[in-house]
């Protein structure tokens, strides 16, 4: 083999299943093949990465050709790049409850009507489902004769509803993916519920914004646990000096009762059995205990920076790994969610998402729920719209001072650098003081 510091090749093959209905009426339907590799090869000069199409495996003297090629396009690079030690191993992919490729197309798309259906009102204008399943094949080898293979399955399905009247439209959503196999069978509440949001909506009420207390639900929690928080401690932005938590290692910037964590490990979305790397994947404690504890790595990244734990490179097929959260979540708290409002007395309850936006170089965030709900005496009143959460990462941290019981994950996609791989985001209810509320008007 050529006199190379470090290779790897990572070759995926799988196929993709898409299902789209809209108002009734199936779109499109139907399966695609893939089969895509990406190899890397380190010389002393830096990376030298071929992206191949229709990759067929090969030795000897072909596989050397191939190495030779990408250690000249390493040669036109000038970076010099040192890859941190890591423990290696694969943990085994949770069987499927139910394999999706036993069920004909034919019935996904019955299924998946009978959803879309679900969410028919007399209120509702439009009505939208999909379906998506992915199936890969993944193979891995690289310098250090360390090989692995695994097949991984991911399915789910989304629902759209949109009510209007008097020109005022309101949108429900709902979504449901997961590792464990077909997941369309009973699942008409999801329709019916996007549809009850959307019409909920259309009667909700403003908020005025300014400071409250505010109660976040799982998955709005989660979703600042992984926008301002995850994003912030990944290892190549601390690295680029893009991070707000950069240099703040052993720092105590919460409460005693805030433990953030990403865990590719975790039977969930974004679970991995092997990072892209090759590399042992570990449960991550990002903060522990209200203190800054460990950065998200890969192996360069973790050579360049240290303070954390490799085994979160991730990559599309035929991309090149990058560093990436997995499963982020706020660790249980002891509060029992009655606990929680009856802390709050009067604020906001905030509930699921509708993206937003997030700066961790500055450290500042803006978030828009999906609804909300006025919380007086503690107990939620009067169901609000268009209000979000914006703030200081550091400071809207401290702020959060009862964690709840009753952790909720909830899966989706994360896009950085061009990739979107698949991740779960969960958090229990939490509280928090003095929140940055924004309000489309007054109550």
């Amino acid at each position: 083999m050529p006199d190379v510091k470090y290779y790897d090749l990572r070759h995926v093959t799988g196929q993709v299943t898409h299902i789209d209905i809209d108002n009734g009426i199936v779109e499109s339907a139907g399966t695609s093949f893939f089969n895509k590799a990406v190899l890397r090869v380190l010389d002393r000069t830096g990376w030298g990465i071929i992206q191949i199409d229709n990759f067929t495996p090969c030795t000897g003297r072909k596989f050397e050709d191939l190495i030779q090629s990408a250690r000249k396009l390493a040669g036109i690079t000038e970076e010099i790049v040192e890859l941190g030690e890591v423990p290696h191993g694969i943990l085994p992919v949770p069987p499927l409850k139910e394999d999706p490729r036993a069920v004909s197309i034919e019935e996904k798309s019955a299924l998946l009507a009978e959803i879309e259906e679900a969410a028919r009102h007399p209120l509702v204008t439009n009505r939208r489902a999909n379906y998506v399943e992915r199936i890969e094949q993944v193979r891995f080898t690289d310098s250090s004769a360390n090989e692995y293979s695994y097949e991984m399955c991911r399915s789910g399905f989304n629902v759209l509803a949109v009510a209007s009247q008097n020109g005022n439209v309101q949108m429900g959503f709902e979504r449901e993916h997961s590792i464990h196999g077909f997941d369309l069978r009973h699942r008409q509440d999801a329709g019916k519920s996007a549809a009850e949001i959307a019409v909920s909506l259309l009667d909700a009420g403003a908020v005025k914004g300014g400071k409250m207390r505010a109660v976040l639900d799982p998955e709005l929690a989660g979703v600042f646990a992984h926008e301002a928080v995850g994003h912030a401690s990944e290892g190549d932005l601390i690295s680029e000096g893009n991070s707000v938590l950069k240099g703040r290692t052993g720092e105590k910037i919460a409460s005693e009762i805030l433990t953030i964590v990403d865990d590719p490990a975790l039977s969930e979305f974004g679970f991995d059995p092997v990072d892209a790397e090759g590399t042992k994947v570990l449960r991550t404690e990002i903060i522990s205990r209200g203190v800054v504890n460990a950065f998200l790595h890969t192996r360069e990244s973790l050579a360049a920076v240290g303070n954390g734990i490799a085994g979160h490179a991730r990559a599309m097929p035929g991309e090149p790994p990058l560093v990436r959260m997995s499963n982020t979540f706020i660790e249980n708290g002891d509060a029992k969610k009655a606990e929680i409002f009856e802390e709050c007395k009067n604020g906001i309850f905030l509930a699921g998402s509708r993206g937003g936006q997030v700066d961790p170089g500055r450290g500042i965030f803006q978030f828009n729920a999906e609804y909300g709900y006025l919380v007086e005496n503690g107990e939620c009143t009067k169901m609000i719209r268009d209000v979000s959460l914006s703030g200081e990462i550091l400071s809207t941290l401290h702020r959060i001072t009862l964690c709840g019981n009753d952790r909720k994950m909830s899966p989706g996609y994360c896009g950085k650098g061009g990739q979107s791989v698949p991740v779960s985001d969960g958090a229990p209810h939490v509280l928090l003081l003095d929140a940055v509320v924004g309000g489309s008007g007054l109550d």
